[in-house]
């Protein structure tokens, strides 16, 4: 249930770190400065996950910094506030079950614009070992080393 849209900012390490098992896509409650900041992508998402609160779906720790133009007066300014998430009672019940299990949680993979609106696309993750990481280091690096020899080999029976 992907969709697609404009991207904002991304997790990098969410890859790296977690097995994605779901992703989902949600709406995302935010005041006026954090959507502008947003847009000048001063997001960062280390540390951040999700958590099915009293029924409601919030994302922590996730740091939104400051809007360049915004007054440095605003007291009520908190960049990493937990933010709620707009989803149905089916996928609030269904995302629920899921994080329950063992070894599983919920990480946020990026923030892009759909129709306008900003929307966090989130997966149920499980974490990988070690050996995971450096395997699936090991496996981009072939594919990199593949790619640039193919250009190479492309590139030399062309002319």
């Amino acid at each position: 249930m992907t969709m697609k849209g404009k991207l904002l900012a991304k997790n990098r390490k969410a890859m790296f770190n977690h097995t994605l098992l779901e992703k989902y896509t949600a709406g995302i409650v935010l005041k006026g400065y954090e959507v502008k900041a947003i847009r000048e992508g001063k997001v960062d998402f280390e540390g951040s996950y999700i958590k099915v609160i009293n029924n409601e779906v919030v994302v922590i720790n996730l740091n939104i910094g400051r809007y360049s133009k915004q007054s440095k007066d605003v007291d009520e300014f908190d960049s990493k506030r937990s933010r709620k998430l707009l989803l149905n009672k089916k996928e609030i019940l269904d995302l629920s079950k899921k994080i329950m299990e063992k070894g599983k949680t919920a990480v946020p993979l990026a923030l892009m614009i759909v129709n306008n609106n900003i929307k966090l696309e989130f997966a149920v993750v499980k974490g990988k070992k070690e050996f995971e990481k450096k395997q699936s280091a090991k496996e981009k690096q072939i594919r990199k080393d593949m790619s640039v020899e193919y250009k190479e080999f492309r590139r030399e029976n062309s002319l």
